[in-house]
């Protein structure tokens, strides 16, 4: 059995390969380490192996997990899962980033519950660019709003877009949703100045999100193995 160097190793092989061929350098795209659902003890194992960014998607579970490994230097947490306006606070007060902004009532609450003590609040705003009445993300007809709002916020700094394509078996339906993803990224990274972040691309769709434009892909079973999932 693989341990988790082996398999973040494998992950960052598969990244530069997928760089290369895309006709990028490696080092334009990031790897943020899913670690929902895992032990402290797999995330320092990780970090122990050069990772320093790690995703979680349950607020409670991701909370605990920062406040545990706080002595870790240069770590950088980003919530990716769906936050509700009751969650925001803890949300605000621990985290690096949050890359589930999808509407304004929750970047008005991150923004006025960051603390100064803290630099200002990294963001990504979550589009639903298939528009699945299940999925979260704000719809395209309504993205240049919270952007211009988001983009208002004195303690939130909007990074750039992140995505959850939907699984889809036709390659060329895949490559038009990425494209249409890409088009939005570039349309902003031209006119905001921090915004140089999309966050699109997971194990199954890493290669073909890389090479079309993706700057970070979240991979999480690949590097910590089948999940566990408790109720919740």
């Amino acid at each position: 059995m693989q341990t988790i160097a082996e398999r973040l190793n494998s992950a960052r092989k598969g990244i530069d390969q997928a760089a290369n061929s895309a006709h990028r350098p490696p080092n334009s795209v990031k790897l943020l380490a899913v670690s929902k659902t895992k032990p402290v003890s797999d995330i320092i194992e990780a970090y122990e192996a050069g990772q320093r960014m790690f995703g979680e998607n349950y607020v409670q579970e991701g909370v605990e997990k920062v406040q545990e490994l706080s002595n870790l230097d240069n770590i950088e947490w980003h919530m990716i899962g769906p936050i509700q306006s009751n969650k925001t606070k803890v949300v605000a007060e621990h985290f690096d980033w949050v890359q589930s902004v999808d509407r304004e009532k929750i970047a008005r609450r991150l923004n006025e519950q960051r603390p100064e003590s803290l630099p200002p609040l990294n963001v990504c705003i979550q589009v639903n660019v298939d528009d699945e009445d299940r999925k979260s993300g704000v719809s395209l007809s309504e993205l240049a709003s919270l952007v211009e709002f988001v983009s208002s916020q004195e303690r939130l700094c909007l990074r750039g877009l992140m995505a959850i394509p939907k699984a889809n078996p036709d390659d060329e339906q895949q490559r038009q949703t990425l494209s249409k993803l890409k088009e939005l990224f570039d349309h902003y990274h031209t006119s905001l100045s921090n915004f140089d972040t999309l966050s699109v691309g997971m194990s199954s769709d890493m290669v073909e999100a890389i090479h079309h434009g993706s700057t970070m892909v979240r991979v999480g079973t690949a590097i910590f193995g089948k999940r566990d999932y408790p109720n919740r």
